[in-house]
């Protein structure tokens, strides 16, 4: 039965992080598209939210749960599809964490122009483009993970 919760927990987790950074992505984007620094800010404040309370639970429930499902199912941690999604999921996080830093300064910036009536600044289109280019590594990244979870390929080292 503990093999169960855990890996009811674990693909949970899996798809909370590939959902939140989907619909996150979504969400950013289409606000910028809409050029209007108030639907921006708003949408940013949200989305710094979501990937706190969503985003930020899942990563640090997915290693325990990882490491325990692994450990319940006896598979070794140095299991090559293992060590090759620890790999994608530390990938991953160092995209992820300057991302956060990204949205939330995005969101001030915008909240900032939103209360002047000005246009975004420059910073905040640097940061926007930064933003969207880090998040294909990143999703890609869980995307693979979610496929060696699923396929659990013999990979020898």
């Amino acid at each position: 039965m503990l093999y169960f919760v855990l890996k009811y927990l674990h693909v949970i987790g899996a798809s909370v992080l590939l959902g939140t950074g989907a619909g996150i992505a979504f969400f950013m984007l289409l606000a910028h598209r809409t050029g209007n620094t108030a639907t921006i800010a708003a949408v940013a404040r949200i989305v710094v939210i979501a990937d706190f309370l969503f985003t930020a639970t899942a990563v640090v429930a997915q290693p325990i749960t990882g490491v325990a499902l692994a450990w319940q199912a006896g598979y070794p941690l140095s299991e090559g599809w293992i060590v090759l999604s620890i790999a994608l999921y530390i990938v991953t996080g160092v995209f992820w964490l300057p991302v956060v830093w990204m949205q939330m300064k995005m969101r001030d910036l915008a909240s900032e122009a939103a209360k002047a009536g000005a246009p975004l600044p420059a910073q905040y289109v640097r940061l926007f483009w930064l933003w969207f280019a880090f998040g294909f590594p990143a999703f890609a990244a869980v995307l693979g993970i979610f496929w060696l979870m699923i396929a659990r390929p013999a990979i020898d080292w």
